[in-house]
């Protein structure tokens, strides 16, 4: 998918908010506070795309700091069927909540990476990960477009609503591709649109960094999935938005009058997760997931 808005003027953009929910959450600023008045493990989060999307209990087994800093629209971790053992990369890790909670999943013989390329969310996500005692994570500084990892390196690849952000998705599922060992998974939470979203709105940045005007139609998800070789891509459905709910928790920062239009040509946006395969090696002995991993520098 194309767009009109410059790639580093998007590029600056999203790491700009990300950088300032970061420093928020580091400073302590209490609207950035995830719990609310009647239980300390439920979010008084109200956002159509990036509320309650986590159980109490995965809530209480991580630092409150990873929460709040979550910009999330799904559950990776939850969906994604990781297993003892397994190396898993997280694009786009934010304040560290999915590569914390995969950890925990991978247990001590697995490892899980982050990346990301907002210097604050690092910093956030570092101090996450002391203060919740993982020693099987590594978070890495760069782009979805270069992930600085060798080829065929984890065995599952999971993102939470940060691949809509990317300007070109097509080098970003490549390079997943890439790095997945033969055999290895794409499983992501990502926004979706089923149906054209406005031009004007595929513009607007402000629309990109709220996670809606970069969202890929489901078509071309497909399409651009099987381009960089993927095999059995799946799209299922987890959440559908009101875009009148979007639109009114945008607080007037978009044009409404983009989302009527969608609406009305019977478009929806949703949070969908996203499964796919990278196909196993010709002559491969091992099927497991787990097969050939390699040491974690």
């Amino acid at each position: 998918m194309s767009i009109d808005a410059d790639p580093n003027a998007l590029r600056e953009t999203v790491r700009a908010k990300y950088a300032e929910r970061a420093r928020r959450v580091a400073d302590g600023d209490p609207a950035d506070s995830c719990c609310g008045p009647s239980s300390p493990c439920c979010s008084s989060n109200t956002d159509p795309i990036t509320s309650d999307l986590y159980t109490c209990d995965e809530m209480g087994a991580i630092p409150e700091d990873a929460l709040k800093a979550s910009l999330g629209c799904g559950n990776p971790t939850a969906l994604a069927s990781l297993q003892p053992g397994e190396v898993v990369l997280d694009l786009g890790s934010g304040g560290g909540i999915d590569v914390l909670l995969s950890a925990k999943r991978v247990g001590p013989t697995g490892f899980a990476y982050g990346l990301d390329m907002t210097d604050e969310m690092l910093q956030l996500a570092e101090k996450n990960r002391a203060e919740g005692g993982a020693t099987n994570v590594r978070f890495l500084k760069g782009h979805l477009e270069d992930i600085p990892l060798p080829e065929n390196t984890v065995d599952v690849v999971i993102s939470n609503c940060v691949i809509n952000l990317a300007a070109d998705k097509g080098q970003v599922l490549g390079e997943a591709f890439r790095v997945l060992k033969p055999g290895g998974r794409f499983a992501v939470s990502d926004v979706v649109a089923q149906g054209e979203l406005p031009a004007d709105l595929r513009t607007d940045l402000e629309a990109w960094v709220g996670c809606v005007a970069g969202a890929l139609e489901e078509r071309e998800y497909r399409r651009l999935l099987a381009e960089a070789g993927f095999v059995d891509a799946d799209v299922e459905v987890t959440r559908t938005y009101d875009p009148r709910q979007i639109a009114e928790s945008a607080r007037g920062e978009w044009d409404e009058s983009a989302f009527a239009r969608f609406d009305a040509t019977g478009g929806r946006l949703v949070s969908a997760f996203v499964r796919a395969r990278k196909p196993a090696a010709t002559g491969s002995s091992c099927c497991a997931p787990t097969c050939c991993s390699g040491e974690h520098q």
